[in-house]
């Protein structure tokens, strides 16, 4: 993939989503906050747990690194981290307040303190060169990604390593079809159990994210477009989900 492919899928993504991100996110996620977590363990046939061992199992950690979770939600990643890594400073950003309040209590709950920032994630409100490792997670279809990626980048120290993990969209169409299909499903039945009112106009959103959303090798190229190195890709469940590492030089 050219610089031009990745402005393209950018722009195609800024064509549909650009006012959904701009005055609805919000409000899409204060009302699936309380089931986002299950609605993602869905989306992934079951598997999510396991991909998040996955995951968490790539990562080097070293005691009294400073890491950044960004869009941490519900801080999920954040805990499993200082399970592996005790002596981390972790360091939580999320535009969303409904998330991360939901996220504190998860990480209270079992013992764990976490700084929460709740900021646009696509300007972090760190100086340059402040974090060994940033981390994102099941986010960056709601993000302008090149932006995202470059500003994690920029607060990364050199020599920081950037772990990334989400949905991709499925590069074989008949694949990506059957997975979407299913999705809607899923997502509907979810909603059913959660919500009183008829979330057709954010179940539509969420299944749109993926498909405008890059392939794993779209997304690994895009890295290295932006200076990043050692990029590494492990796709999953026939590339609908995959796991990034890359480093900033």
């Amino acid at each position: 993939m050219n610089s031009s492919t990745s402005a393209m899928i950018e722009r195609r993504r800024q064509n549909a989503f650009a006012s959904i991100w701009r005055e609805d996110l919000d409000t899409v996620f204060v009302d699936v906050a309380e089931y986002y977590d299950k609605a993602n363990t869905y989306a992934s046939l079951g598997l999510l747990p396991k991909w998040q061992r996955r995951f968490i199992d790539g990562m080097i950690l070293k005691p009294g690194d400073k890491v950044l979770d960004v869009c941490a939600g519900q801080n999920i990643v954040g805990i499993a981290m200082l399970k592996k890594q005790p002596g981390l400073d972790i360091h939580a950003a999320d535009q969303s307040v409904s998330m991360q309040e939901e996220g504190k209590k998860v990480a209270e709950s079992e013992g764990y303190s976490i700084d929460s920032h709740i900021c646009d994630v696509h300007e972090l409100p760190f100086p340059d060169n402040s974090f060994d490792v940033v981390t994102l997670q099941y986010a960056s279809r709601h993000l302008r990604v090149a932006d995202a990626f470059a500003e994690i980048k920029r607060v990364l120290k050199p020599g920081g390593r950037f772990y990334h993990c989400d949905m991709q969209r499925p590069p074989n169409t008949l694949i990506e079809k059957a997975y979407l299909f299913y999705l809607k499903w899923a997502l509907t039945m979810l909603a059913k159990f959660f919500t009183t009112g008829s979330p057709t106009k954010e179940i539509e959103y969420f299944l749109n994210a993926i498909h405008l959303f890059y392939s794993h090798e779209e997304l690994s190229d895009l890295l290295s477009e932006l200076g990043f190195t050692q990029v590494k890709a492990q796709p999953i469940m026939f590339g609908a989900v995959a796991l990034h590492e890359a480093m900033k030089p």
